[in-house]
């Protein structure tokens, strides 16, 4: 029995018969197997019968061309016949078709993907696992850091001229302390002026809106503007020193440098960490004094309180010890947010997402431990009855 395909000239594109030898069906193929005939190729294997044939044999010696369009409907056709029970005999191929034909198959016979099963109980453990050991790693790696710096901090200050360079030391100061002062004078002012209109609106239901200008000394001094500064210091400079050491690292400079003989903590770490913790103490002082003015301003226009009464409530309200305890706070916040900066720069892998991702993750870290560490000021104060 002969397919219509058989009625085709053989010098066709492409071209297949069937030729049935009692229980024997061989399929012979010829032409350009190729991805622009597999369309009408496809319909004739598809429709190929096998009738009562025990053993089927493909012959593709006529082949001229083979890609791996017309080589997997050869592999589909023999498939089929193997699941149909037949017994596959002879499949022949020139030698040049082989490696396309193995390639093919052996991507079929591997085991197929299985996913994962997501929100089981196992699954739940496993992340909790990992989330604890990265966790106990990370403390692990910082604590090595901190002792690191702390070494370095102290030979610093032992031998300033030997181990600090001044014009980095001075170049730090002015981009985290001098540049940041528009946004944190803004800033400070408007939370001033939030501070001066929420108390007001509760205090005016007792008679005691000047009571306003003591919540906003003692607000903005002891807790708002030294929070607010080293958050925003934080977002601003400690993203900063996070993405310029990682991009250093990506592009192996530190490597340079350290086959240079030279200490990258005391290059890059120190310079740094010296530079906020001397200007966020008298940034966080600017950004008090922007919060008290925007209070006078809000008491002046909302409550009729001229600058005289102002400045005397507020000289009665506020205390040199009472700005001590925010001005305290702003080195060791300064230490922190420099620290955990260059800290995630230095773990930074070679490629730009690892830049991404430990910059964000120095700005949530940063802030975290500013609010832990501002909490534990808060109880010691209490508890020192300051």
């Amino acid at each position: 029995m002969v397919s219509p395909a058989d009625a085709m000239p053989l010098d066709a594109p492409a071209w297949c018969r069937e030729e049935r030898d009692r229980d024997v069906l061989r399929l012979v193929v010829g032409g350009d197997w190729v991805i622009g005939a597999a369309a009408r190729l496809d319909h004739e294997v598809r429709d190929l019968a096998f009738g009562n044939a025990r053993r089927v044999e493909i012959d593709g010696a006529a082949l001229s061309r083979l890609d791996s369009a017309g080589a997997w409907l050869l592999l589909r056709t023999k498939r089929r016949a193997e699941a149909e029970g037949r017994e596959v005999g002879a499949f022949s191929l020139p030698s040049g078709f082989l490696p396309l034909l193995h390639t093919l198959e052996r991507d079929h016979t591997a085991p197929p993907c299985v996913l994962p099963r997501r929100h089981t109980f196992e699954a739940l453990l496993q992340r909790i696992g990992r989330g604890t050991v990265h966790a106990f790693d990370s403390g692990y790696q910082i604590l090595g850091f901190v002792g690191l710096v702390a070494v370095e901090t102290v030979q610093t200050i032992v031998k300033p001229w030997r181990h600090l360079r001044l014009a980095a030391f001075a170049h730090q100061i002015e981009e985290t302390g001098i540049t940041a002062l528009p946004i944190l004078g803004l800033l400070g002012f408007l939370l001033g002026v939030v501070l001066a209109y929420q108390g007001a609106d509760q205090l005016r239901r007792f008679g005691a809106e000047i009571y306003t200008v003591n919540l906003v000394g003692v607000a903005m001094v002891r807790e708002i503007g030294v929070l607010i500064t080293a958050i925003i210091v934080a977002g601003r400079s400690g993203s900063a020193f996070t993405a310029y050491i990682g991009t250093m690292k990506v592009n192996e400079e530190l490597d340079a440098m350290e086959t240079l003989g030279i200490n990258v903590i005391e290059a890059l770490v120190m310079p740094r960490v010296f530079g906020l913790v001397i200007a966020l103490p008298f940034i966080t002082f600017y950004t008090d004094f922007m919060g008290l003015v925007g209070g006078g301003v809000m008491c002046y226009f909302d409550l009729g309180i001229n600058v005289p009464s102002y400045l005397r409530q507020l000289q009665s309200a506020l205390t040199v010890t009472g700005v001590l305890v925010g001005l305290v706070k702003a080195p060791v916040f300064a230490y922190i947010i420099a620290q955990v900066g260059c800290f995630e720069g230095l773990r930074v892998q070679r490629n730009a997402a690892s830049v991404g991702r430990l910059t964000t993750q120095s700005v949530v870290e940063s802030i975290f431990l500013v609010i832990v560490f501002d909490a534990g000021f808060s109880i010691l104060f209490s508890i020192l009855g300051i």
